[in-house]
């Protein structure tokens, strides 16, 4: 399994230089991406880029690239523009410690860096330029309009409104499974992985994406602040149709064990040991955090 203290270490040392005159903005991208989390993504980045017979070497920059992303991503979804969180990880937001327009221009700044380091010479020295572009090009379409972004998008269009599971579901293969399809795709390209192998992690992503928000949305109902280190209940306080609450508790967990299930199964193309990525499925599935 990954050892997280290689990401973390990797991760801070692409963030830029103190600047007299840019100390705020560097202190408020350095809070959030320092503020912990279980580092999902990379690992994911890492862990099928092994899989496929890559190096950590080559695959460590995108990994970090795309915690950018996801970084940038929480610090403007807690914007009172958006969810209005005050509280992200057992801390207070971004944007209450350093005010809505830093932290707006921290996530920026974050988004930037994540481009930045992919496209550095030193990363593509080592990875070659096909492997870099094609990993900008995977993770810029699921960050974007039609990934990430646009998950966000349709999640702000449907509070207070009555949806359904598709539309649901649609957008959470988006805004939560987005980055995490991403990972599992960067990472069989820097493996240097074949088309079947990539579809297959595509699937793998899918589904430990969907189960990962299923859990979300029971742990929203069932778990506690100081547990979670984020408000609980912000769905119904913001009139949102969840999993939960269209389909009650006892469903969801089904659908949890299901997702969990076929991930763990899209798994049997890859010649290499997947005990760790199992592992990792299995962990989300039963996590209460």
């Amino acid at each position: 399994m990954t050892d997280l203290s290689n990401i973390e270490k990797a991760l801070y040392s692409y963030l830029p230089q103190d600047h007299p005159l840019l100390r705020n903005l560097i202190s408020s991208m350095e809070y959030s991406l320092k503020a912990g989390g279980k580092r999902i993504r990379p690992t994911l980045v890492l862990e099928f880029s092994r899989v496929c017979g890559g190096t950590d070497e080559v695959a460590m920059p995108f990994a970090c690239a795309l915690e950018m992303i996801h970084t940038y991503s929480l610090i403007h979804d807690d914007l009172p523009c958006m969810d209005n969180d005050d509280m992200r990880r057992g801390k207070p937001s971004n944007h209450i410690v350093y005010g809505e327009d830093i932290a707006l221009l921290a996530g920026d700044a974050l988004q930037s860096l994540a481009f930045e380091t992919m496209s550095k010479s030193d990363t593509v020295s080592k990875s070659g330029a096909e492997i870099a572009v094609n990993c900008i090009n995977i993770l810029s379409n699921y960050c974007g309009a039609v990934g990430m972004v646009g998950g966000q998008v349709i999640d702000l269009e449907h509070e207070n409104k009555e949806t359904t599971i598709d539309v649901i579901t649609r957008m959470h293969h988006k805004k939560t499974g987005g980055l995490i399809k991403a990972a599992c795709e960067m990472g069989c390209v820097c493996g240097n992985a074949d088309k079947e192998k990539i579809l297959s992690a595509r699937k793998y992503g899918e589904n430990i994406g969907l189960a990962f928000q299923i859990m979300d949305d029971i742990l929203d109902v069932t778990s506690t602040g100081e547990k979670l280190g984020k408000p609980i209940g912000s769905d119904k306080e913001n009139n949102k149709s969840t999993y939960v609450s269209l389909l009650g508790i006892d469903k969801c967990r089904e659908l949890v064990e299901k997702y969990t299930s076929s991930a763990i199964s899209a798994l049997e193309v890859f010649d290499n040991d997947t005990t760790a990525l199992k592992e990792i499925a299995v962990k989300l599935s039963k996590r209460e955090k």
